[in-house]
């Protein structure tokens, strides 16, 4: 997408707020929402992330521009159904399962972090609870600062409201089948 501020003042009037209103829902001044409509400045991935769950809205709403052109609801969602999009960093893509579930209450994602990736160096916070099982490789789940490391077969839970971010700073890549409530990832 080449111009996110558009995008973004576009989304922003379909739900019907203000810059302010937006600011205020998600924690930044109101001149980073003008400066960001304004194009003025790139926001980082966590940056617009935070802004986008103000609205509330995904990244991966927020860069795919195609509308549902199905009548019905997906039941089973096939290997092409998966919508990929890029994560919160270099080296990391979601799978986002049930994107055009109506109402959905639940991100169910699957994640995978090459080696060397992170969402970033400050943590995030946002509504909701995550889940998430290491299916393959190891992966190093920060959360209010504590670290642990997580291999096949554990997993994590905590409260979104929580400082967290996601690394993989080991040789090889990482899967992660995860679940947050908030359905703003």
């Amino acid at each position: 997408m080449d111009d996110i501020g558009k995008r973004l003042k576009t989304v922003r009037k379909q739900v019907g707020i203000s810059q302010r209103e937006l600011a205020k829902r998600a924690g930044v001044t109101n001149s980073t929402i003008s400066m960001i409509e304004k194009n003025s400045v790139s926001p980082s991935i966590s940056s617009l992330k935070k802004v986008l769950s103000g609205i509330p809205m995904s990244l991966l709403e927020f860069f795919n521009t195609e509308e549902f052109e199905s009548a019905e609801t997906p039941v089973v969602y096939r290997k092409e159904d998966i919508r990929e999009a890029a994560g919160d960093g270099e080296g990391i893509k979601w799978g986002l399962i049930g994107k055009f579930f109506p109402d959905r209450k639940i991100t169910f994602l699957v994640e995978h972090y090459e080696s060397g990736a992170d969402t970033g160096d400050e943590a995030y916070s946002h509504e909701g609870e995550e889940v998430g099982y290491v299916v393959s490789g190891q992966i190093e789940v920060i959360v209010d600062d504590q670290k642990y490391t997580l291999g096949p077969g554990e997993a994590y839970y905590f409260d979104s409201k929580r400082p967290h971010r996601f690394r993989n700073p080991f040789d090889e890549s990482c899967q992660v089948v995860s679940a947050t409530t908030a359905t703003n990832l």
